[in-house]
């Protein structure tokens, strides 16, 4: 393995670009608490690692390549998304029985760790993330399996030490946004941009 340094500055720069998992983790942040943020970024680095082991094991490769398997994991991503984000504005319409209570989504804690669980599964551009970024950082003939093991757990650390810090400050702010018109404007927001992602997936080609 070639560039560690390099390699740890690139992922956090990629790490903290606004994505599907960081509208996930905020809205059940904002919405849900420090707990449904801190179940949500559970589920998102189990679908790293998820992905870190497909790559390891060639699958990956496999789906990046096949045209069917690639289409099918795109619309189902995409679905998932525009039906969180739909569902999101839909909760725009939940009345509050108590003037400063938070509107919330009615949820379990795995629902929240499912959310970002199938989130980062069904994105195809993580597979194709792990296949295009991580070979770049190989020592010219050395064997990939750990050098893509060890990449990849690096990658996981680094998403949860940032997802942790994010959530965290963002609940700290959590307070401000119990304001009714502030609520709705973040849920609108979310909802909106969730299901701009999901669109977005779906016109995304192989």
């Amino acid at each position: 393995m070639e560039n560690i340094v390099f390699f740890i500055i690139a992922c956090v720069l990629l790490i903290i670009l606004p994505g599907p998992d960081t509208a996930i983790v905020t809205k059940n942040t904002i919405v849900n608490g420090q707990k449904g943020g801190f179940q949500t970024m559970l589920g998102s680095c189990v679908g790293l690692t998820v992905h870190t082991i497909a790559a390891v094991a060639g699958l990956s490769a496999l789906i990046v390549k096949s045209a069917v398997a690639f289409t099918v994991l795109k619309y189902v991503g995409a679905a998932y998304l525009c039906y969180l984000g739909i569902k999101t504005l839909l909760a725009m319409r939940v009345k509050k029985t108590e003037v400063d209570e938070v509107p919330t989504i009615e949820a379990k804690g795995n629902s929240y760790f499912r959310q970002g669980l199938v989130t980062n599964i069904t994105n195809p551009k993580v597979a194709v993330f792990f296949l295009t970024f991580l070979p770049q950082f190989l020592s010219a003939g050395s064997e990939p399996f750990w050098p893509f093991l060890t990449m990849g757990i690096i990658y996981i650390v680094l998403t949860f030490v940032w997802f942790a810090v994010y959530v965290f400050l963002l609940n700290k702010i959590r307070n401000f946004m119990k304001k009714p018109a502030t609520q709705s404007a973040i849920e609108g927001l979310t909802g909106a941009v969730l299901i701009g992602f999901g669109m977005k997936l779906a016109l995304e080609k192989q």
